[in-house]
């Protein structure tokens, strides 16, 4: 690494960790101000509020991250355009892709930890929330009666459990699956017409992963034999085991889940196993799948658009450039939030919605970068000019 790559490095860094940690503490103190009085009346233990902040770090270290490197890349470059260092390594010799790939590699450094806390730590912090709203004195012994509907329609079978639980939303219970919860089930077997074919009543169930099979207990099966919903027969058991279904426990507790709230190997899951759910359905969670692995990539995207108007060869250019960058900023919150919900309702395919963004302040980024590195002003750039300026390209 050259002498002058670590200079440059070392200006980033310094405001970059100034901003991030600056965000970070700002955020701890807000946060804190605001569940006081939370905090008091639910006796909340030092235990869980570690965990609980531990549990939404990643999530606000997803959203500070980008901020803060936009804002460290602006003030490093504004400040070694004011003092003429720009200037003076181009006319040493390096040209300005050269002068900028210091911070490009940064910004590849950023997107990747974005993505490791993207992967699976960030989407679970909202449901992890809940850890604050009951008392700590209710948690354990505190249970709550719910019910699960689940509808398998490759198989033709719809389960209904009824629950009584202590997990207070439905993240907990499908990543803590407990089916000693379960105090009563009802299956329903439908053929491919819709009529019922049987149904089964049990008290109990587990799942063995071995074979994949499930365990009913205390229960009975009730058969209908033909159209005739009066003509029926009944078997009791006390364990019944059936091997050749295709739900698992953990398809089951998360059919309900919000798409915007699983992890990137919980939506691959969901994808696989309820692949029989209708396209418009499955819209949503194919669209946060790609939006996992393109979110991240954005920290890149704002080191191409802020680079190029960073580097200013005036004091109004210094200025005009930050105020740029901000207004394209937002810009990107905007687009990024229009075209998730597009994709999110099935109106343009999940991996546009996804990457669309992206792609397209991508694009501008890279045209900005190559007009600082041809030397025209982009403050005056105007789309009637476009061929003006080519001419001299």
């Amino acid at each position: 690494m050259r002498i002058l790559d670590r200079y440059i490095l070392k200006s980033f860094l310094i405001p970059f960790l100034y901003c991030f940690f600056g965000f970070i503490a700002m955020w701890l103190a807000f946060d804190l101000a605001y569940k006081t009085n939370d905090l008091l009346t639910n006796k909340i233990t030092t235990g869980m509020l570690l965990y609980y902040y531990g549990t939404q770090m990643p999530q606000y270290v997803v959203f500070i991250l980008p901020v803060a490197l936009l804002l460290a890349i602006l003030f490093s470059l504004s400040k070694m355009s004011r003092s003429n260092e720009i200037i003076s390594m181009l006319a040493s010799g390096m040209s300005l892709y050269r002068l900028v790939l210091p911070l490009i590699f940064a910004g590849v450094a950023v997107s990747g930890i974005c993505f490791a806390m993207n992967y699976e730590l960030a989407p679970h912090a909202e449901p992890s929330k809940s850890i604050l709203e009951v008392p700590a004195g209710l948690k354990g012994n505190f249970f709550i009666p719910d019910s699960l509907l689940f509808r398998n329609r490759a198989d033709l079978r719809t389960w209904l459990l009824q629950l009584k639980t202590d997990q207070y939303n439905p993240y907990d219970r499908a990543a803590h699956i407990d089916l000693s919860t379960v105090k009563s089930i009802h299956v329903t077997q439908q053929d491919s017409q819709g009529n019922i074919l049987r149904k089964y009543y049990a008290h109990g169930i587990s799942f063995d992963p071995a074979d994949k099979s499930w365990i009913f207990s205390d229960g009975k099966t009730v058969n209908f034999n033909d159209l005739d919903a009066a003509d029926y027969t009944e078997e009791n058991w006390d364990t019944l085991r059936i091997k050749d279904w295709s739900e698992t426990p953990w398809r089951i507790f998360s059919t309900n889940l919000d798409a915007a709230n699983l992890s990137v190997p919980e939506l691959r899951d969901y994808l696989r196993f309820n692949s029989d759910f209708p396209e418009s359905q499955l819209a949503s969670y194919r669209t946060y799948y790609y939006y996992r692995w393109a979110a991240p990539a954005s920290c890149l995207v704002i080191v191409l658009i802020a680079t190029p108007l960073g580097i200013a060869y005036s004091r109004r250019g210094v200025l005009a450039g930050v105020a740029g960058s901000i207004f394209i900023f937002f810009g990107i919150i905007f687009f990024d939030k229009f075209l998730l919900a597009l994709g999110k309702h099935g109106s343009i395919p999940p991996v546009m919605a996804a990457w669309g963004t992206d792609i397209i302040f991508g694009a501008v980024g890279l045209f900005l970068l190559y007009m600082r590195a041809g030397n025209r002003d982009l403050l005056r750039f105007h789309p009637k000019n476009l061929m003006h300026l080519f001419k001299h390209a």
